[in-house]
């Protein structure tokens, strides 16, 4: 299975967006990943639909939009006519998961569940072979820039015993929080599918340098 690198543009230069984006297109990415916080459910504020539809213009990266917001079935429809490819949502704020997996996979998208670190996969059980992925954070999410929570290794390999025991070898296995050049090749060794990178991405001192050399090494 082919490993795919997401930079999330959490960390960009938002004065130099358009230009940082293609930059990564160019560098080799494979998908942009963009994370959206609403003040509530995570305690910070991000952007939300007008944004990606204008990145939507100038890119043809896969969009990987990761809702941190409260409530997503009554603003997910915005998110689909966005341009959003993928969507990931947290199982805490959903009151009908299932429901809205389904409707995010009825509007071609691929639909994802997103477990913070202290959420447990339990959670999964009944939704797993619904899934287009899983999104594993390894940090607390809400700012960028924060350091790998070691103890999600063994969540990843729990991951994806429970993954190959259910026969759901389809769902990808994303990563997210504190992925640099130091680590990211022993997480593509556990198993990581898609590895999500901000600061160690839009902070290097060479953007396009930095992301031939993480695909190099995943």
């Amino acid at each position: 299975m082919k490993k795919l690198l997401a930079p999330s543009i959490l960390s960009a230069d938002f004065t130099h967006l358009k230009a940082q984006i293609e930059e990564t297109e160019k560098a080799g990415a494979d998908i942009l990943h963009l994370d959206v916080m609403d003040g509530h459910f995570v305690p910070n504020l991000t952007f939300g639909p007008p944004l990606i539809s204008q990145i939507r213009s100038i890119t043809n990266l896969t969009l990987d939009v990761h809702l941190m917001i409260s409530n997503p079935e009554n603003t997910i429809d915005s998110y689909i006519e966005s341009g959003a490819d993928w969507i990931s949502v947290h199982p805490e704020t959903v009151r009908h998961l299932h429901r809205l997996i389904t409707h995010i996979k009825s509007g071609k998208r691929k639909a994802g569940v997103v477990l913070n670190p202290s959420t447990p996969l339990v959670l999964l059980e009944d939704i797993l072979e619904e899934l287009d992925f899983v999104l594993l954070m390894s940090v607390n999410p809400g700012y960028g820039g924060q350091a790998f929570i070691a103890g999600v290794k063994e969540k990843i390999t729990r991951f994806i015993e429970m993954r190959a025991k259910r026969n759901c070898e389809h769902v990808l296995l994303e990563l997210d929080g504190g992925i640099g050049l130091n680590n990211i090749k022993e997480l593509a060794t556990l198993g990581v599918d898609v590895f999500v990178a901000g600061s160690a991405v839009y902070h290097s001192f060479n953007i396009q340098e930095t992301i031939k050399e993480m695909k190099q090494l995943i």
